[in-house]
């Protein structure tokens, strides 16, 4: 998931060496984990690991797909839900079903006939909040899709192009899946007109625009509102100096839009055999417990242990929309098409 800080372990070396001692593993540039975990692996299974990071989730997939029958990696992290389709359609995996698999929530299972995925993470796409902002104008934050059209909102909200970036596509699905195929392209000509700005990415709307992260504080960001995650405030606490007793950011509860990470061993792997061991790890107890506070998501293995700034900060949203993968599989294409002539013209 995007906002993240810069991998740990390896990264460069020779990606097609096909080397049976390294694991390579193709991911977006949002994969982060603790060096003391990576190592813990790299001396249990005795494979290194090799992390190929290949820009954002949407680009990290297309660029799979082109390469699949030369793969740049053995496996691929951070395919989500909501491309999930295209990337099983394509043939990009081949099965695997990882051990630690029956310790998955099933709400997060996939493709469970052919086990070409393994699920990873979750989290929830949600509108966050500036809190001073509210605060000084002695206004309510939004709290739902409805108020976000709402004349006091007028200029606040920025938010993803939904057909380069995962969280502005699922800020789309998210909008689909609360209004309906009749109802989202009435409701986003009521957001264009509440104006909405849409800028290409994540790093941009969040670090740049968003008045609240410490990144837009910098930038002089004046949105007050952006498209991110439910697990955005934590980042602001965990990361600030000195650390505040309380998140300067707030998640719009009424926004949310649920979002699963999946990785899957890659047709043609040059090292299958260590690309299954690193799918083990990733559902293993101790990748999941670390995952927290290094990419900002939620663990999907039953009983992992969530950190207390997620419980305080960043609890996950009680009642997110969600839709099947094959429903975005059949309409993703066209929503994005008719999103595009509709917001960006």
């Amino acid at each position: 998931m995007a906002g993240t800080l810069a991998a740990c372990g390896s990264s460069g070396g020779d990606q097609g060496s096909g080397d049976s001692k390294t694991v390579t593993l193709v991911s977006h540039d949002s994969w982060a984990a603790s060096k003391g975990v990576i190592a813990a692996f790299e001396k249990q299974s005795g494979y290194k690991v090799n992390v190929l990071e290949d820009g954002d989730a949407g680009q990290a997939v297309n660029k799979a797909i082109l390469t699949k029958d030369n793969p740049q990696g053995d496996v691929f992290f951070g395919v989500d839900n909501t491309l999930l389709s295209r990337a099983l359609d394509n043939g990009l995996f081949q099965p695997y079903e990882a051990k630690g698999s029956d310790r998955i929530k099933p709400e997060y299972r996939a493709d469970q006939g052919k086990h070409r995925v393994t699920p990873v993470d979750t989290g929830d796409i949600c509108v966050n909040y500036d809190k001073k902002y509210f605060a000084d104008h002695k206004l309510d934050p939004p709290k739902s899709f409805d108020d976000l059209v709402k004349p006091q909102y007028k200029n606040l909200l920025v938010t993803e192009n939904a057909s380069a970036s995962s969280p502005g596509l699922g800020f789309l699905l998210g909008t689909a899946a609360k209004y309906g195929d009749e109802g989202w392209e009435g409701y986003w000509k009521k957001l264009k007109a509440n104006g909405v700005k849409v800028v290409d990415g994540w790093e941009q709307a969040y670090n740049e625009e968003f008045s609240g992260s410490a990144g837009g504080k910098k930038a002089k960001g004046d949105r007050p509102l952006v498209v991110s995650y439910a697990s955005s405030p934590p980042v602001e606490v965990v990361y600030a100096d000195p650390k505040p007793s309380a998140a300067p950011t707030g998640v719009a509860q009424g926004t949310c839009f649920r979002q699963v990470e999946y990785a899957g061993l890659l047709s043609n792997a040059k090292n299958s055999e260590g690309g299954k061991a690193f799918l083990d790890f990733l559902v293993s107890e101790r990748f999941q417990e670390d995952m927290p506070l290094n990419m900002f998501v939620y663990p999907v293995r039953e009983g992992a242990q969530v950190p207390p700034e997620f419980v305080k900060y960043g609890p996950q949203a009680e009642d997110p929309e969600t839709m099947d993968p094959a429903q975005i599989a059949d309409h993703r294409d066209q929503w994005v098409k008719s999103w595009t002539s509709l917001v960006l013209k």
